[in-house]
């Protein structure tokens, strides 16, 4: 049985309140009184406080912008240029996050497998190779790259991080996801442009699991994973390259097809392990926005006090896409192991697909 160690977590330093964000969007998206009004409410409605960036521009002015234009008119940044900011600005932030899970816990020597994740950026040899030399690493090494699955994707590292530790007693598999989400802001006001500018923001995490059962305290065991794909929500949720940047499609019936589908799905997730949904004592949802965490609250019947963890990620960072169900995670796990309370977590996220990736982890 495979167990998760530890979990750190970090963000940039640029801290941005979702007020100054919503002023930056409405002088550079050039809206009327009336859009700057309805987009005013989605702000104030969105259950965030502030999100984090490794661009400054979002507390500026227009005209005190750096890597964004001073002006609607100019282009904005290539990919190739956006790419060179993750490359600058990736590695360090994955650094720390690695050090605020090892600290205490590991040495970077004893990490087997490597497994880096991310939807916002890419290239080879890239961020893996990096953390690689940065902490001098064995060059047997074993790497492994999950990119461009989303916001789920982190659950998907920790699938191949518990057949790893299956397969091989003595494994140590470093998971660290850097998620660079602002990077791809893009000035056309559309609806899924203006979605994206209000949810989305930068962290990094990073999780270490092995067959390592702590002794003098709550130990957290993977338990069972399970994945569902609901092919009518395909185009309801994409990311996708262009000269541009990455562009985003989130449309408003997300909630809807989660909300109509998250009961089956979790309780045979539930049952392949014989428990039901009064069994789950942890709700460790990945907070895609308020309104899917209220959908999922609802058709669940659990209410925000069972998803807290959650609710307080999405107020105090936004959704960092693959990173934020790690922040989640991180606040359940430090709760457990302080309360030495029996606990069953069950753990979900969403992305492209429309995809429900799910596990399930129990203290022992």
């Amino acid at each position: 049985m495979s167990y998760i160690e530890s979990i750190g977590t970090t963000e940039p330093a640029h801290r941005h309140t979702q007020k100054d964000i919503l002023e930056f969007m409405q002088k550079t998206y050039l809206l009327g009184d009336i859009e700057k009004r309805k987009l005013a409410f989605l702000y104030n409605h969105s259950g965030i406080e502030a999100r984090h960036s490794v661009l400054a521009d979002y507390g500026n002015t227009p005209e005190e912008s750096g890597f964004l234009p001073v002006d609607h008119f100019t282009d904005y940044p290539t990919i190739e240029k956006r790419q060179a900011v993750y490359d600058k600005e990736a590695l360090p932030l994955a650094l720390e996050a690695i050090r605020d899970c090892l600290e205490g816990v590991e040495k970077a020597a004893s990490v087997t497998h490597l497994i880096t994740v991310s939807c916002t950026g890419m290239s080879a040899p890239g961020l893996d190779l990096d953390i690689a030399a940065a902490l001098q690493l064995s060059p047997n090494l074993v790497r492994t790259s999950v990119n461009f699955m989303g916001c789920y994707a982190a659950i998907h590292a920790m699938k191949m991080a518990d057949w790893i530790c299956k397969a091989e007693p003595e494994a140590r598999v470093l998971i660290v996801s850097v998620e660079l989400c602002t990077l791809h802001f893009q000035k056309e006001f559309t609806v899924d442009n203006a979605t994206s500018s209000l949810l989305f923001a930068d962290g990094a995490a990073a999780a270490l699991i092995s067959n390592k059962k702590q002794k003098d305290k709550k130990s957290i065991r993977l338990t069972n994973f399970y994945s569902w794909v609901n092919a009518e929500g395909r185009k309801d949720m994409t990311w996708a390259l262009s000269s541009q940047g990455f562009r985003m499609t989130l449309s408003s019936y997300v909630p809807h097809l989660l909300s109509t589908n998250i009961k089956p799905v979790v309780e045979a997730a539930l049952a392949q392990n014989n428990y039901s949904l009064a069994d789950v004592t942890h709700w460790c949802i990945h907070p895609g926005g308020k309104r899917i965490l209220e959908a999922i609250g609802k058709q669940l019947d659990i209410d925000d006090g069972q998803m807290k963890e959650a609710y307080s990620v999405l107020g105090s960072h936004g959704n960092m896409s693959s990173a934020t169900i790690l922040f989640v995670l991180k606040k359940m796990m430090y709760q457990i192991k302080e309360t030495r309370d029996s606990a069953l977590v069950f753990g979900v996220a969403f992305g492209p697909g429309l995809t429900m990736e799910t596990f399930l982890a129990e203290s022992v």
